[in-house]
């Protein structure tokens, strides 16, 4: 590029940086490093689910209805993680938490199950994992509000609209699976047990 191209440019770029294209740039980066972080401990979630169904089944083998949800929300999950859409990942996200909560409520039913070491050591991750997602959650939809908001001032929005900026989608769940399955271990009531009456005398 010579002198004299260089000269008739700087204007332009003077005016581009003026009007926020470097910051959109920097907005959008970190929008998009939170959405990665989201996509990664949503497929951490979806690696420990194939243990914990494979513990369950040693107590419950047959539960398969239950257990065909869980594959079936799982394998949604993963596909949604491979799109990068948010409302896609929330979405199937929200539909692996109810598979899960059915899942874990099988345990009510089984004591030793309930008292299982790898059981409750794998409900510990998935809590865990379930934390750190709503965390990334969090600053992925702060980091969109933030750059949708800076795109759609003047004069910014002139910038994003010559550049192809476009507004991000936030990572929202779907009504009614905003918050992890919660069972309770160990503090419900044990039903009470009928004893038979004895044979009437003939």
């Amino acid at each position: 590029m010579n002198r004299r191209m260089v000269l008739a440019l700087a204007p332009l770029l003077l005016g581009v940086g003026g009007c926020g294209y470097n910051q959109i740039q920097q907005l959008d980066e970190t929008a998009a490093q939170a959405k990665q972080q989201i996509s990664v401990q949503l497929q951490r979630r979806a690696d420990l689910v194939p243990n914990l169904v494979n513990t369950v089944k040693g107590y419950a083998q047959h539960e398969e209805a239950v257990f065909t949800q869980v594959a079936q929300a799982r394998a949604g999950l993963a596909g949604a993680i491979q799109t990068g859409d948010p409302q896609q990942m929330a979405t199937a996200n929200g539909q692996l938490t109810g598979a899960l909560g059915r899942l874990l409520a099988i345990s009510e039913a089984y004591p030793q199950l309930k008292a299982d070491q790898g059981f409750l050591r794998l409900q510990d991750e998935l809590t865990g994992t379930e934390n750190r997602i709503a965390t990334s959650r969090n600053d992925y939809n702060e980091a969109v509000r933030a750059y949708n908001a800076y795109i759609r001032t003047f004069p910014q929005a002139i910038t994003a609209k010559v550049t192809g900026a476009k507004a991000r989608t936030y990572f929202e769940a779907a009504a009614g699976t905003e918050a992890p399955p919660t069972v309770d271990f160990g503090t419900r009531p044990t039903p009470a047990t009928t004893t038979p009456a004895p044979p009437k005398k003939p």
